[in-house]
């Protein structure tokens, strides 16, 4: 049985819909009579529909039916079910059940999409309650259960991949958490086949691959095959890449989104922007991309997650990109996004830390695990300073460990003033990390100072790296233009071969047909706002470059 739950647990925010509220709702939905144990929909469903309480008590339930049931929350009359998945393509992770006889007020799933893409006050609130529901699921690690080493460099990689993808996992460390060995062996797992996956609703996952973790969005293992020319295609769901996936779309294009990971990029991991034009109070990165792909996928954009690009072709006017699974997605015209992931700290031995102690995000997921111990950030510019103070909020002290004389020259002002005045920060400059203590766990790091020289120790239980990025174009070495850094060159910068008899567009790279918007981007701004405009824009050149080389515009 359920354990009981409080009346109203911090996990479970309040989500009372208005009496005019409920009124649009049940002009689209369907209300019936429910029993006590009727299930609304089941873990492990690829979809499920909107469900309002009008009398009674629905609960969602986690591993329902199994000795260890319980209670995620408990909502009454004119409140809502559901989280952001349901809106991202993401399997529910839960159940839900009528605890008392009552009525429900039914919305079928496309007509809830509908709602959220055209009604600004009911699509307002329920993202926000939905993306509170999420982060707080985060919080707690409810939903998948993943099983596995922090020696084991597979379950690392799972990890940072789950924590891009901001989807909630709860990790048991064989190392240290008995429960994970008692699972093992109940299960009947032997240590070969780790790391698993425990997923409501679906069988073990034994050595998860890239593509298992795809379809706990609902994308089909064979999604991108069969060779289907697209209008538009984007690499990279970065700000940038969503931009111009809702401009293309919105414009008429057939557009395709692919991205490595999830969509929001490294945007998606800060905790708020506070800079970006039109929310004076900042926007959390994971709301920037939660409400860009929810408004991708209202002009019909075909996202595919997990993609990663490794392989550019192209002939006869025809582009395609092929992705380490196999998968292959080909367009007349392409804009490239990927953007840039953080340098490694080059340290001896740390490489055995990352995604164990090391962090290249500070999310929740990375927070969690040093909440009201002391962590280090390594790094000056924003990336930085957004770290220092989201990790601030729960970790104490937070170290902001700085190569260079000051802040100033590489971090926003109001993130410098911010700073200032937190004193669960503080700041050393002229600071340089040659070295990493860690037992059973990282304990801290070895600094010197580069005036000085002299060496002292700095106890961490995590670290935090942002210490500049290097650009995701490993797979276009040799095909296009790049700098001595590796970002794509683009307009003025390249030129085509004599075959051509045109100049390149701004933001076309040396292939004609191929474009480049954001920090992937050789001479960009490496700002959110840029790299939205730069995706919007670049869409408006496809277009010239159809009219200019005589392709069809649409």
């Amino acid at each position: 049985m359920a354990e009981p739950a409080p009346e109203k647990p911090e996990w479970a925010p309040v989500s009372l819909l208005s009496g005019d509220q409920l009124a649009r709702l049940s002009a689209v939905g369907t209300q019936y009579a429910a029993a006590p144990g009727d299930v609304l929909f089941l873990a492990g469903d690829a979809s499920y529909d909107f469900f309002v309480v009008l009398e009674g008590a629905a609960e969602i339930v986690d591993r329902y039916g199994q000795p260890e049931e319980r209670l995620v929350a408990r909502y009454g009359p004119a409140e809502f079910l559901g989280e952001i998945g349901m809106l991202t393509g993401e399997r529910s992770r839960f159940t839900g059940v009528m605890k008392t006889a009552g009525r429900l007020l039914r919305v079928p799933l496309q007509r809830i999409q509908t709602v959220v893409a055209q009604d600004s006050d009911l699509s307002e609130y329920i993202l926000r309650t939905f993306l509170v529901r999420r982060a707080n699921l985060l919080r707690r690690g409810a939903g998948i259960t993943l099983i596995g080493s922090r020696y084991d460099e597979r379950c690392r990689v799972l990890l940072h991949s789950f924590s891009f993808s901001r989807m909630a996992v709860e990790w048991l460390d064989l190392e240290d958490q008995p429960e994970a060995e008692a699972i093992l062996r109940r299960l009947k797992v032997p240590l070969s086949d780790l790391p698993v996956l425990l997923v409501p609703g679906r069988p073990l996952i034994r050595n998860p691959q890239p593509a298992d973790i795809a379809a706990e969005f609902g994308e089909p293992a064979d999604a991108g095959e069969g060779h289907e020319i697209f209008d538009l295609l984007i690499v990279g769901g970065g700000p940038g890449g969503l931009a111009a996936a809702v401009y293309g779309a919105s414009e008429g294009l057939r557009t395709a989104l692919v991205d490595a990971d999830a969509f929001g990029g490294q945007a998606a991991t800060s905790s708020r922007i506070e800079n970006y034009l039109g929310f004076p109070a900042g926007l959390p990165g994971a709301e920037l991309a939660a409400r860009g792909t929810i408004q991708a996928a209202k002009f019909g954009v075909h996202l595919h997650r997990n993609a990663r690009a490794a392989a550019f072709a192209s002939k006869g006017g025809i582009h395609t990109v092929t992705c380490d699974d196999g998968r292959a997605f080909s367009a007349r015209d392409v804009i490239i996004a990927t953007g840039a992931r953080y340098r490694r700290l080059a340290v001896p031995g740390i490489e055995a830390w990352e995604g164990n102690g090391v962090h290249y995000a500070a999310t929740v997921v990375e927070a969690k695990y040093s909440r009201g111990r002391p962590v280090a950030v390594i790094g000056g510019a924003n990336s930085a300073g957004q770290a220092a103070l989201f990790l601030a909020r729960t970790s104490q002290p937070v170290h902001l460990v700085v190569r260079g004389a000051d802040l100033d020259h590489s971090m926003s002002r109001y993130l410098i003033d911010a700073i200032a005045a937190e004193p669960n920060i503080h700041v050393r400059v002229r600071t340089e990390v040659v070295g990493i203590s860690a037992g059973s766990e990282v304990t801290g790091l070895d600094v010197v100072d580069r005036v000085s020289q002299r060496r002292s120790a700095l106890t961490a239980s995590a670290v935090f790296v942002f210490i500049g990025a290097t650009p995701c174009t490993d797979w276009l070495k040799g095909r296009m233009a790049m700098d001595s850094d590796g970002f794509l060159l683009t307009g003025h910068d390249v030129t085509f071969s004599s075959t051509t008899h045109r100049l390149p567009l701004p933001y076309e790279t040396s292939t004609p047909g191929v474009f480049c918007v954001g920090d992937v981007r050789s001479g960009s701004v490496k700002r959110v706002a840029a790299a939205v405009g730069e995706g919007s824009a670049a869409v408006r050149l496809v277009f010239e470059r159809r009219r200019a080389d005589g392709a069809q515009v649409l």
